[in-house]
């Protein structure tokens, strides 16, 4: 155990940059569950709309929405999202999965809706383009022009 000791005494430097990477890469994965939220990836997430009724909230800008959507997601932009909370009383008893273009801008709308006393949050781990890479299907309609079609 003294050697142990002696070596990191005199490579101090090797032990500082493995504790970074440690914290790095427990970091991400810690986070969002001490933050109150879990991540899914999209298979899990399909599981979560077909089994438990969820919702997926899409925060991403509207242009990036333009490009295609998940369908029967509710879309809200991040920048807008407080301001708009009241839309999504109705799923506050769901889970509700958000999403964004890659998964950065949708753990901070995660963070937002548990402040707002949202309790089953989920983060789409890699965002719109893991959904996309999985092979799942995007719609560039959205609820208002399907409500039109109907008509």
């Amino acid at each position: 155990m003294q050697q142990f000791a002696e070596f990191v005494v005199n490579h101090w430097d090797l032990f500082l940059a493995l504790a970074i990477i440690l914290a790095v890469m427990f970091a991400g994965g810690i986070s969002g569950r001490l933050r109150g939220f879990s991540t899914v990836d999209p298979m899990a997430a399909v599981q979560l709309i077909n089994h438990s009724d969820a919702v997926i909230l899409d925060v991403r800008e509207q242009n990036e929405v333009n490009d295609g959507r998940v369908i029967d997601s509710v879309h809200i932009p991040l920048g807008a999202l407080k301001s708009r909370m009241g839309e999504l009383e109705s799923y506050k008893q769901k889970p509700i999965i958000v999403g964004c273009r890659s998964g950065h801008r949708s753990s901070v709308a995660c963070g937002q809706l548990r402040k707002q006393g949202y309790e089953t949050v989920y983060n789409l781990k890699g965002g719109i383009l893991a959904w996309q890479n999985a092979g799942l299907p995007l719609s560039r309609e959205s609820k208002k022009d399907k409500k039109k079609r109907k008509k």
